[in-house]
């Protein structure tokens, strides 16, 4: 990976390492859920997946109606047109059901939990039963969010006063590698791996079944 963000002359290496890490993740995200579904003992012909859909969220009608006089007829008279399309990386589908959304990333930190749960939040406006997760290898989030092997996590004083304003989205966070994300040592570099050890990954899986399991 290194290597070949080193030598693309067409894009900047952090993108390019950007782009394949999160290409990973969602591969590992979708298997995960296969293997969690199966554990649930789900039929594998119901489950599926949609990589890119974009659900269009329209304009709420109460926050026209407190616009000033020419803004508010200019908006009713081109309504259709006041959008927003809205998707996350990888997304769930159960009996050709949405029943959940997966947000995949190399690491998260508050400001990317932001936007995740502004999406999940417009989302939730069109499936309000919608399962809301972020898949991440590694946390920035600060708090334990990293101390992946242990029984209980409590997460951090950052990352849940956000959460608390954004309550209906009830955000699942999984990480699958131990230890806070550090910029100076980048997992892709051999001197800094971090191993994904099948404990944390069953860890994964077991989180994803519980999740799925009403859906059997």
């Amino acid at each position: 990976m290194d290597k070949d963000a080193l030598q693309d002359e067409t894009r900047a290496y952090g993108g390019v390492l950007r782009s394949v890490k999160g290409d990973l993740v969602e591969t590992m995200a979708q298997c995960i859920v296969q293997l969690a579904w199966l554990e649930t003992g789900g039929a594998f012909s119901r489950l599926s997946f949609n990589d890119v859909p974009q659900y269009s969220i329209s304009i709420r009608h109460d926050y026209v109606e407190m616009l000033n006089t020419e803004v508010r007829q200019y908006i009713k008279q081109n309504l259709s047109k006041y959008t927003y399309n809205a998707q996350v990386d990888l997304h769930v589908f159960i009996d050709n059901e949405f029943i959940m959304g997966i947000e995949c990333k190399s690491y998260a930190e508050n400001a990317m939990l932001k936007r995740i749960l502004i999406d999940y939040r417009l989302l939730k406006g069109l499936y309000p039963n919608l399962i809301c997760t972020l898949l991440q290898l590694e946390s920035q989030l600060g708090g334990d969010y990293s101390k992946v092997s242990t029984p209980q996590t409590f997460g951090s004083t950052s990352s849940h006063t956000l959460m608390s304003y954004f309550s209906e989205v009830n955000l699942e966070i999984i990480t699958l590698l131990e230890g806070n994300r550090e910029v100076k040592k980048p997992i892709h570099k051999p001197e800094f791996y971090k191993e994904l050890t099948p404990g944390n990954l069953g860890r994964a899986i077991n989180r994803f079944s519980d999740l799925l399991s009403p859906f059997v």
